[in-house]
C-alpha cells in the first residue's frame, strides 16, 4: 500500500469525537450507573470457540460482532413486553431481525415506536427460550467479519490514539451509551475479538477498569483496564485471554466506524 494511502486509511481509522474533554476533567464526574443488566441485557447463548468445541455440530462461532452489535441495537430499539402473549418461533425471529436491522449508531426510539417482543421480559429470557429463533434472527456474520475497519488492528497505534479511544468510551458511557470495542492483540492471533462497554470505576491506583459484556461469556462480565501510566488498554479479564497489553477501537458509531 502506498505511504499516502495509508495515511489517510489511518487518519480516517483514528477519526472520533475532537470535543472530548480531557481524562481528569470526565474523572471528575461521578461515574455513570450500569447501562446494562449482565443477565438480563445480555443473551443467555455464547458465542462458542472453534478451538474448544472442535467436533460440535452446528457451531455457533465467529459471530461476536453480530452479538454484540445486537445488545446495543436491542436497547435502543427493542421493548419487551412480559404481559403480551407468547409467538411462534418464526414471528421471534421475524422480530429480532427487525430489531437488528437498524444501524446501531442510530438515536434510541421512543417506547411506542420500538419492536414489541412480547411474552418476555428480557433478551436473556428471550435468547435462552427462543434460542433457534434468536439466532435466525441476527442473520449471518459475513459482513461483519470482512467490515473495512476491522483492518485497523494491522496498523501500530500511539498511545496518545489510544488514550482517546478511553476518554471517547469515558464520554459515552457518561452520555448514556454503550460503546462496543474491537480488541486485539494482533499480531498474535490470540484475540482479535470485539466486547461491549457498559460501566466503569477508577482504580486505586488510577487506572481505569471498565465492565464488559463479552459475547463469549454469558456467565460473568469481563473487564477491560486502561493503565493512565502506560497509556494502552490491557485484558484484565476476557473470556480464555491471556492477561495483558492490547489495542482497543470503537465500532459501529457511525456509518462508516
Amino acid at each position: 500500500m502506498r505511504a499516502s494511502a495509508r495515511a489517510i486509511l489511518l487518519a480516517v481509522a483514528l477519526s472520533g469525537c475532537a470535543s472530548v474533554a480531557p481524562m481528569d476533567v470526565v474523572l471528575r464526574q461521578p461515574a455513570p450507573p450500569a447501562l446494562l443488566r449482565f443477565g438480563v441485557d445480555t443473551f443467555a447463548f455464547p458465542n462458542e470457540s472453534r478451538s474448544k468445541n472442535p467436533d460440535k455440530p452446528d457451531l455457533y462461532a465467529n459471530y461476536c460482532f453480530v452479538m454484540a452489535r445486537a445488545v446495543t441495537q436491542f436497547q435502543r430499539f427493542a421493548r419487551f413486553d412480559p404481559a403480551g402473549p407468547r409467538l411462534v418461533a418464526t414471528e421471534y425471529a421475524a422480530r429480532v431481525a427487525e430489531v437488528v436491522a437498524r444501524p446501531p449508531w442510530d438515536d434510541p426510539l421512543p417506547a411506542d415506536d420500538r419492536v414489541v417482543i412480547p411474552g418476555y421480559a428480557s433478551l436473556n429470557e428471550l435468547s435462552r427460550d427462543q434460542e433457534a429463533a434468536v439466532k435466525e434472527g441476527l442473520g449471518g456474520r459475513f459482513w461483519t467479519l470482512v467490515h473495512w475497519s476491522n483492518w485497523r488492528v494491522v496498523f501500530p497505534v500511539p498511545h496518545w490514539e489510544q488514550e482517546r479511544v478511553a476518554r471517547e468510551t469515558l464520554a459515552e458511557l457518561g452520555a448514556g451509551r454503550p460503546v462496543q470495542l474491537l480488541v486485539t492483540n494482533f499480531p498474535t492471533w490470540e484475540l482479535n475479538h470485539t466486547v461491549v462497554a457498559y460501566s466503569y470505576a477508577v482504580a486505586r491506583g488510577g487506572n481505569i477498569e471498565f465492565t464488559v459484556y463479552d459475547p463469549n461469556d454469558p456467565q460473568e462480565p469481563g473487564q477491560v483496564t486502561f493503565d493512565r501510566g502506560e497509556q494502552r488498554f490491557v485484558a484484565s479479564r476476557l473470556y480464555d485471554t491471556n492477561v495483558g497489553p492490547i489495542r482497543a477501537f470503537r465500532m459501529y458509531y457511525s456509518a462508516l466506524l
